[in-house]
């Protein structure tokens, strides 16, 4: 493995992307340090299980909180002292797509990622638009069943090769992986990460109220594989009229080299490889469903949160342990997979800073002290309003903490104990609270800029977020249509 190799093979992120979402991520903390000093401090008092005891917020004197404007800059620092529990979930995730970027290497290097997209390619040439469908309803499927999301980050490569192996851009690739595993939150039917807690916090039937959690699947399902489709065809027609069009010619330098591709089909041992790889991608999807089923029995939150991270943590390792066995397969040697590894950590280690400034942000807020006020401003405006409005101001409110907390099970734990009490009052159905929780969760995660699993993304596609953005947001303002459609309807029929 040259020189060469290393730098043409695996994931590449250039560091003009990676400088301009860290541009971005910064002015945010600063933003969200001005907050801290503008915004009145105060908190809730909490219950055994840290959920807020409603009526309890009191405000706090400014300089009892002590929070200075100047320490927004120690903050990538004071998170790893101060915040252990957020910095270990960072570390988790640059550890992840650290493996992700070595393992990718040996697949691309071996040609066991060539070997895959060619037999897609091949089978579905004829029929690329029903492949596009089952792709879009298999990934949504994975996360509004059993709560799939961070896994999906492995996707998007293979999926980006196959868009443009079918004359798609990168986008369409990006489309049928991350994007529609984070609507599948959206429509999320047995998802235990936000039906399941939001529903055991509300103290409804595990699981209840799941049919019209479908026809909000069918919706979501519909809107965005309309979308894509049609974005596909029209570039499909046009290739230059892609946004990404240029930084998708490197892609298809890559990915598109007839002399590699037939070089992969004609190793003899890469049907084997591919399946070995392939054999690690099922294992980890079984996990996470004995996973999902045991989940459904625990009531204690920290076995639960443990139960929780095993998918995770399962797919960095069997990912990797899967992506070297199928190189060592195809006959690539141990000390070649141990330095092409090497090689393909390094290309995707800029990233980490970019995770960090992420994190930073909802630590900011957390030690300011503002995000309780917030919820109490929140509560004194709606409490007396039409439910119709209300449950449109409930969505959008959750959709604003989306950008500085990413986690539905945090973002639950915190909204919950106030929101709940609010919908109680307005006659709002507790079922409807939840699909506003998962569809904002949802369409947030793949909207927002503090989101470290959509940066990963565009990282590897080298699309800025800005023309991500100019891309896709018609898409978002019709699932936003959508989801204010569906929630009238669920207040209307009292759900």
């Amino acid at each position: 493995m040259d020189k060469n190799d290393k730098i043409t093979s695996g994931i590449r992120i250039e560091k003009k992307t990676i400088i301009g979402i860290t541009v971005l991520l910064f002015a945010i903390m600063i933003f969200a340090g001005i907050l801290t000093q503008v915004i009145p401090t105060g908190a809730y008092h909490t219950d055994s299980n840290g959920s807020i005891i409603n009526g309890t917020y009191h405000e706090i004197p400014r300089e009892d909180v002590g929070y200075s404007f100047w320490r927004v800059f120690l903050s990538p620092v004071e998170t790893f002292i101060y915040s252990t529990g957020d910095a270990l979930t960072g570390v988790s995730i640059i550890l992840i797509i650290v493996l992700i970027g070595g393992t990718f290497l040996i697949l691309d290097k071996s040609g066991v990622l060539k070997y895959m997209m060619n037999v897609v390619v091949n089978k579905f040439s004829d029929k690329k638009y029903v492949l596009l469908s089952v792709m879009i309803f298999f990934c949504m499927l994975l996360s509004s069943f059993a709560g799939i999301l961070e896994e999906s980050v492995t996707l998007v490569p293979l999926a980006v090769a196959i868009s443009l192996s079918l004359g798609w851009d990168s986008f369409v690739g990006l489309g049928f992986s991350l994007i529609a595993v984070a609507f599948g939150y959206s429509a999320a039917t047995f998802n235990p990460f936000n039906v399941g807690i939001v529903q055991s916090m509300a103290n409804l039937p595990m699981f209840s109220g799941v049919l019209f959690r479908c026809f909000v699947f069918a919706v979501i399902y519909s809107i965005l594989t309309f979308f894509l489709v049609h974005y596909a065809k029209k570039i499909e027609k046009n290739p230059e009229s892609s946004l990404c069009y240029e930084s998708d010619n490197e892609l298809r330098e890559r990915f598109l080299d007839k002399s590699e591709t037939e070089k992969a089909l004609s190793n003899p041992m890469m049907k084997k490889a591919s399946g070995a790889f392939i054999k690690a991608l099922l294992a980890v999807l079984v996990i996470t469903v004995i996973c999902l089923i045991t989940n459904t029995f625990i009531e204690d939150r920290t076995i639960s949160d443990i139960i929780g991270y095993l998918p995770l943590v399962s797919m960095a390792m069997l990912f990797t342990v899967g992506g070297m066995r199928a190189g060592y397969i195809s006959g690539i040697n141990k000390k070649e997979l141990l330095s092409g590894f090497i090689s393909g950590a390094k290309t995707i280690l800029p990233v980490a800073p970019v995770i960090i400034l992420i994190i930073c942000v909802t630590y900011i807020l957390k030690q300011g002290m503002i995000i309780d006020t917030l919820l109490y401003w929140v509560y004194s405006l709606i409490k007396e309003i039409n439910p119709y409005i209300s449950i449109i101001i409930i969505f959008f409110v959750i959709c604003v903490f989306e950008f500085f907390i990413g986690s539905g099970s945090a973002k639950a734990f915190l909204l919950m104990p106030i929101l709940i009490p609010i919908v109680d009052m307005l006659s709002i159905g507790r079922q409807n609270l939840i699909v506003a929780f998962c569809l904002s969760d949802g369409l947030c995660n793949v909207l927002f800029p503090t989101n470290g699993l959509l940066i990963i993304a565009l990282g590897i596609i080298n699309v800025s977020y800005f023309k991500y953005i100019k891309i896709s947001w018609k898409l978002f303002l019709a699932e936003f249509a959508a989801s204010i459609g569906i929630m009238a309807l669920g207040t209307a029929i009292g759900y």
